[in-house]
């Protein structure tokens, strides 16, 4: 049995995570207002501007010739966990 390459597995779960949270933004258009369409759209952040201690989440070097901006920002929902959880299932499927 061939074991799969971290490659593999992280792009198949950033791919189910990506899903999840299409599949996520979808219910927030067809729900009607409520306490399930709140639980779906609540999400948590994680950006780079805690990690630098600026408020903007942009890391900027200014070489004089040329600017060079960094951000990264991650959200999670319930669906995209629940995106990761199938994918992770899925993979143990596959190759």
């Amino acid at each position: 049995m061939k074991k799969k390459s971290w490659g593999y597995i992280t792009l198949g779960l950033f791919v189910g995570a990506v899903l999840g949270s299409l599949f996520g933004s979808m219910l927030g258009w067809i729900l009607p207002e409520g306490v399930v369409k709140d639980f779906f759209n609540l999400g948590v952040s994680f950006d780079i501007a805690g990690l630098v201690g600026n408020e903007t989440g942009v890391i900027v070097i200014d070489l004089l010739i040329i600017t060079l901006k960094f951000g990264l920002s991650i959200t999670f929902n319930i669906a995209s966990l629940i995106g990761l959880a199938a994918a992770y299932y899925f993979l143990r499927f596959f190759r």
